[in-house]
């Protein structure tokens, strides 16, 4: 999977501002259901929401990949954002989260699901490419970084033309 094939330009967004988890996550279900026929934001609040009661999805040094599925979703969607400051997301290191990347995927899609989100962990378990992204001041830089990052551990600057 290429995060190009879930992953939009709208969908992505620099210096968001943010005060709390719960606002974090009504953001990403905000971008999340841009454009999206018969899904609502809140509905894909409320699977991200259900999802964090669980356990939290702060992966540590920053990262957060919240996610859920949704019914009547009919295709995976991603969505990017890198807040100006960090906020509390209960993750097990006690850092603040300031890089966010949700996805949703149909109801139905178990396996689909598992394999993304490891590929995603993979990738932002990488502390060179975080920085590349806590550094990009503009949401098209933010999309030029993460469509080319590659598993081997290379990682692209990402010029912003």
């Amino acid at each position: 999977m290429k995060i190009s094939e879930i992953l939009t330009p709208e969908h992505v967004y620099a210096q968001a501002d943010a005060a709390s988890k719960k606002r974090a996550l009504e953001l990403l279900s905000t971008k999340l259901a841009e454009n999206q026929e018969g899904i609502s934001s809140s509905d894909i609040f409320d699977s991200l929401l259900a999802r964090e009661r669980l356990s939290s999805t702060g992966l540590g040094r920053g990262v957060a990949l919240p996610h859920g599925r949704v019914k009547d979703l009919d295709q995976t969607l991603c969505a990017f954002i890198q807040l100006r400051e960090g906020i509390d997301f209960d993750s097990n290191d006690h850092q603040p989260v300031d890089l966010l990347c949700a996805l949703v995927v149909p109801e139905h899609s178990t396996d689909e699901h598992l394999q993304i989100l490891a590929t995603l962990a993979e990738m932002f378990r990488n502390d060179e490419f975080c920085k590349l992204l806590r550094k990009a001041s503009s949401s098209k830089e933010l999309y030029q970084q993460l469509i080319h990052w590659r598993p081997s551990g290379h990682t692209s600057a990402g010029e912003d033309n």
